[in-house]
C-alpha cells in the first residue's frame, strides 16, 4: 500500500478527536453505573488506550485506501473516483485540442489517449463528426482563427473551453493548445480559464443530467512557465475550486463525477479533497 496520507495528517487527527470525544462521553456515562475494581483498572486503561490506537490506525489506513470520495459543494454532489469514464451513465466530457482534430494517427491524436479511444471506439462516422463540429452555431461563435497553417490536422482554431454535445451523450471540449510539433500544452492560467469557460458550457448543455469528466491535464498535456511538474492532486484541487466559483449547480439526482484513471489512483490523495467542502 502506497502511503499518500501522513499518519499525523491534520484531518485524521481532527476525525480521531471526534471519535475520542464520543467514546469518552459514552464511557463516562457507563462508569456512573459501573464500578471498576481496583485490580482491573490498569487493564481497563490499557484496553481503552489500545482501542483508541486501533481506531486511529484504522482511520489512517482507510484514508490511504480510499478509491472514491463524495464532496458537497452547495447543493451539488461531486463524486471523485477511479474508473472508466465510458462506463458511466450521463454526459461524458472528452477533451480535444483547440482545433477539434479527429485524426487518430499517433501524431495528431494518440491512439491510447482518451480522445483517441473515444474516436476509435465510439464514433462510427468521423466525417459526420467533423461536419457536426464545423456547422455547430455555438462553436462558430467561438472561432479564434481560421486558415491556420499546419502540416497535419484542421485549420480552424477555437477558444479553449468551447464545447459541443454529440449524440446527446458526449460533450467534446477544446482543452489544449497544439505547438508546432503537435504537442498538447497549456499554461496554468490557460488551464484555469479553460475550466471556467468549460463549466459555463456545461451549464448550457447538461439539461439537469449528470456529467462525468476526466481529470483534465492528467494525460500527456504539457504545462509551461514553471508548472511543468504539477501533479494530479493539484489539478483536482483546481478543478474543484473553479467548479465551486462557477455558476453551475446540479440539482438532485444529477451530480458531477470526476473520473481518475485507474493507473493514476495511487498518486491521488482523495482524503485531502475533503477540505474542499
Amino acid at each position: 500500500m502506497k502511503l499518500k496520507v501522513n499518519i499525523f495528517n491534520r484531518d485524521i487527527l481532527k476525525q480521531f478527536s471526534k471519535v475520542c470525544a464520543t467514546l469518552t462521553a459514552i464511557l463516562s456515562g457507563v462508569l456512573i453505573f459501573l464500578d471498576i475494581p481496583d485490580n482491573c483498572r490498569l487493564y481497563a486503561g490499557v484496553a481503552y488506550i489500545s482501542l483508541l490506537l486501533a481506531i486511529y490506525i484504522f482511520i489512517w489506513i482507510r484514508a490511504n485506501r480510499m478509491k472514491q470520495i463524495v464532496i458537497k459543494i452547495g447543493l451539488t454532489t461531486v463524486l471523485v473516483k477511479s474508473g472508466d469514464i465510458f462506463d458511466e451513465e450521463g454526459l461524458k466530457a472528452v477533451a480535444f485540442n483547440e482545433y477539434f482534430d479527429t485524426m487518430v494517427d499517433d501524431k495528431v491524436i494518440a491512439r491510447q489517449s482518451l480522445n483517441g479511444q473515444f474516436i476509435i471506439n465510439y464514433i462510427d462516422d468521423v466525417e459526420k463528426l467533423n461536419s457536426d463540429i464545423k456547422n455547430d452555431d455555438d462553436l462558430k461563435n467561438n472561432i479564434v482563427e481560421e486558415g491556420v497553417r499546419r502540416q497535419h490536422g484542421k485549420t480552424t482554431k477555437y477558444g479553449l473551453g468551447s464545447s459541443i454535445l454529440i449524440d446527446d451523450e458526449y460533450i467534446l471540449t477544446a482543452f489544449s493548445r497544439f505547438n508546432k510539433n503537435n504537442q498538447a500544452e497549456l499554461t496554468i492560467q490557460e488551464y484555469v480559464n479553460f475550466l471556467l469557460t468549460f463549466w459555463n458550457e456545461i451549464n448550457r448543455l447538461y439539461a439537469q443530467r449528470s456529467v462525468i469528466v476526466p481529470v483534465f491535464g492528467s494525460g500527456i498535456t504539457r504545462f509551461k512557465n514553471g508548472f511543468e511538474d504539477i501533479d494530479i492532486n493539484e489539478l483536482l484541487r483546481i478543478m474543484i475550486w473553479t467548479f465551486k466559483i462557477s455558476k453551475i449547480k446540479f440539482a438532485y439526482p444529477a451530480k458531477l463525477t470526476i473520473i481518475i484513471h485507474n493507473d493514476l489512483l495511487s498518486q491521488v490523495n482523495l482524503y485531502e479533497l475533503r477540505e474542499n467542502e
